[in-house]
Parts: C-alpha cells; structure tokens; sequence
C-alpha cells in the first residue's frame, strides 16, 4: 500500500517546526520580561479578575454534609480567563466537571460535565475603581442531573479596588433561561485578599447564590470562609498561584446543600504579549 502524506516533501512539517520554534521563542521572552516582575506585584496581578493578563485557574471543590447520609460531591472547575483588545475585553469561561452523589441514598453518584458558562466584560475605570460589565451566557452541556442542561442569558458586573496591601471587589450577575422559566440563579461573590509578603496573602470569596425559583427558606446559600495562598515562579520564571480555603454556609437549601466546601486551586498565569507581533 502507497504511504499517504499530509505533507509533501515534508514542506508543511517544516513549517510547523519553524512555528513552534518561533512561538516558544516568544513565550520565553515574554516570561523573562514577566519575571522581572515581584512575587508581591503578580499576586496582586493574580488577585485581579479584570487584570490585563492570561489565566488559567483548576479549582477542586470538596463539599461536604449533603443529605441525611453527609453524603460528599466533588466539583473540578477549569476557568480560562483571556484579555482581547489590550485589556478592554475580559472573557472569562468556567467548565464544569461534577461528580454528583445520590443524595437520598448511602451510595452511588453519577459524574459528568455540567453547564459551560461564558463572561464577557468591557472594562472601564471610575476612579481607582477598575469595572467590567457584560453578559454571562450559560451553556446547555450537562450531562443528565449535573445541571440546568438549558440555554441562559443575564447580566454581570464586577468591581475592583486595590487600596495599600488589599485588592478587593464584587462580582454579581444573574441569569434567565431563554427556553423557559425554569432558570432564575442570582450570584454575589465578594472578594478580600490581603497581601503579604514574598508573594503570600489571606483571602476570602464567598459565593452567595440565590436561586429564585426555589421554595421559601430554599433560596439562599451564605458561605462564609477564608483561605491563604502563594504566587510562586516555577524554574524561576513561570508564574504559578496556588491556594486553599475553606467556607461553612451558614445558610443553605435543605437536603441539596452542603455544610462545608473545601477548596483547591492552582493558576498558571501568562502574558499576553505572547500573542502580540514584534
């Protein structure tokens, strides 16, 4: 049998090389120019969801008490940030996987994704006051029981201000499916992270959530928490935020809502002058 080539000659293979080459060329230039900046400067950097950088944040949920058997769900959320138009466009996606016990049972769970959502914010400055405004757009993507599984659309606002070792803000959006008026999900998260140094600081940013279509006393869930994290540089050049918290909702639905969530993050942060032509 004749060999089939993608790539005559091997010209196309050429190419890609040459443009792999190129583009690590220009991410290693750009994480040098990145790691003149402080442990201090990119937490701060990293603390900021309106910030003029690349992100790439794994957050592990662990939450626990759900049920009459405390039974445990597990929620891995992967939630790319990516600046367009040199900063003045902040898209942010979060993907969510969940594996989801039974609730009423001692055993069994199903695991899947559940629904996309996806941000976008046009950033303005009022003051020293950073702001983004746009629409959120949930995604019809979960799998059966792990999600709404409808078509959302809402508004979302957030705020940021970084006064002396602080960087703090809100973030507050809601959200209507458009199919029917079986989605109505309130979020206000609030966020404090006091900076320390060598690139450490406190944080806490609980998610309150409303779910308006939920019985009288269902409504609410009120976490409340802190946790402490790092901005560190791996091999000394690519920047890396970790941390860890933990909240205990004061307020939550009966039997669908958790006691505690233990969480676990990790960003890797990037630059976004690696897009940019020299």
């Amino acid at each position: 049998m004749k060999n089939i080539s993608f790539f005559p000659n091997d010209i196309g293979m050429t190419l890609i090389l040459r443009a792999i080459m190129v583009s690590t060329f220009m991410i290693v230039a750009s994480l040098n120019a990145q790691a003149q900046l402080s442990e201090e400067e990119l937490a701060k950097i990293a603390q900021n969801p309106l910030a003029n950088l690349i992100s790439l944040p794994f957050q592990n949920s662990i939450n626990t008490g759900i049920g009459p058997h405390d039974r445990t769900q597990n929620i891995l959320k992967f939630q790319p940030v990516v600046p367009f138009a040199d900063g003045k466009i902040i898209v942010r996606a979060i993907v969510p996987y969940v594996s989801q016990p039974d609730i009423l049972g001692e055993s069994g769970s199903n695991s899947g994704f559940s629904d996309v959502n996806l941000t976008a914010f046009y950033v303005a400055s009022i003051g020293e006051v950073k702001v983004g405004f746009g629409p959120i757009i949930n995604f019809p993507t979960a799998e059966q029981g792990l999600g709404a599984k409808e078509w959302g659309l809402g508004p979302s606002v957030v705020a940021v201000v970084k006064p002396g070792n602080f960087v703090m803000g809100a973030l507050v959006n809601n959200v209507w499916s458009v199919e029917s008026d079986q989605v109505n999900n309130m979020l206000i998260q609030l966020f404090i992270n006091y900076n320390l140094p060598n690139g450490t600081y406190l944080t806490t940013a609980p998610a309150i959530t409303a779910n308006w279509k939920a019985h009288p006393g269902n409504k609410w869930t009120v976490p409340v928490g802190m946790g402490i994290g790092k901005v560190m540089k791996v091999g000394g050049k690519i920047p890396l935020n970790v941390q860890a918290g933990a909240y205990y909702n004061v307020k939550k639905p009966q039997i669908v809502g958790e006691d505690w969530s233990f969480k676990f993050g990790a960003t890797l942060l990037l630059p976004t002058a690696i897009f940019k032509k020299e």
